[in-house]
């Protein structure tokens, strides 16, 4: 784990606080290598494959759309070229399973 991600987190309002912390977890669970760094002011994983950025009423969990088919870009929302997320709003709403699954997609590439 990276100090500066820890900083980063601990600043967070409620409930993005709780948001990141437990999407952190889930990620540290499905890949314990993971590396963890601050990139574009926000914390990401696996050399920028994944970041989780907590904003004004939700956090957006990215993921890379290298090596996605367009099915599996469908998953998530955005307009990025090279990048889309998944929106949580709420703690209930992020299920280990479904975050599981969305790391996989850019694992495989």
């Amino acid at each position: 784990m990276n100090r500066k991600v820890d900083e980063y987190m601990e600043k967070q309002k409620s409930p993005q606080k709780e948001i990141c912390l437990k999407l952190r977890r889930f990620v540290f669970q499905a890949l314990p290598n993971v590396e963890e760094e601050m990139k574009w002011g926000v914390p990401t994983y696996d050399k920028g494959k994944y970041y989780i950025v907590a904003l004004k009423d939700h956090v957006n969990f990215g993921i890379s759309l290298k090596g996605l088919s367009k099915e599996e870009q469908k998953l998530l929302k955005g307009s990025g070229r090279t990048m889309k997320h998944v929106e949580f709003r709420s703690v209930e709403e992020i299920e280990e399973k479904k975050v599981a699954e969305l790391l996989k997609l850019a694992i495989k590439e």
